[in-house]
């Protein structure tokens, strides 16, 4: 399966009053690592919304907060696809800091219409995601 990684850096913005990394966070780190992966197969998703009329939207999403991440801390984002049906891709999304996991997802993305209503994955998405 495919399979990437990006490193983010800890900024203290992306922290809480005790210096630790707001829970949040987490999600959108393993958002950047998705949409990242995506640019990187080569599918542009303005494109995608704008000619194929289809988005991807997380319809479901199982986080494991193992171990807190800190101010300057450089964290490696590792993103695999699990499973490409015709409407849903199925990722696992671990965060680690010095090889150490300390965060763990699993994310269902869907794709939907611009209005929001489920549909199938464009063919050519769907072979560059497989």
């Amino acid at each position: 399966m495919k399979h990437h990684s990006m490193n983010i850096r800890v900024y203290y913005e992306d922290t809480d009053l005790g210096g630790v990394v707001y829970y949040a966070n987490y999600l959108r780190f393993i958002e950047r690592a998705r949409s990242e992966w995506i640019r990187q197969l080569g599918i542009d998703q303005i494109k995608m919304r704008n000619e194929e009329k289809a988005i991807f939207v997380v319809t479901k999403l199982k986080a494991d907060y193992l171990s807190p991440a800190h101010f300057d801390d450089m964290l490696t984002v590792d993103t695999k696809i699990k499973v490409v049906s015709p409407v849903r891709a199925y990722f696992d999304q671990n965060i680690f800091r010095e090889g150490e996991v300390i965060f763990k997802a699993e994310v269902c993305v869907a794709c939907t219409s611009n209005s929001g209503k489920v549909q199938r994955l464009p063919e050519k998405i769907k072979i560059l995601m497989t």
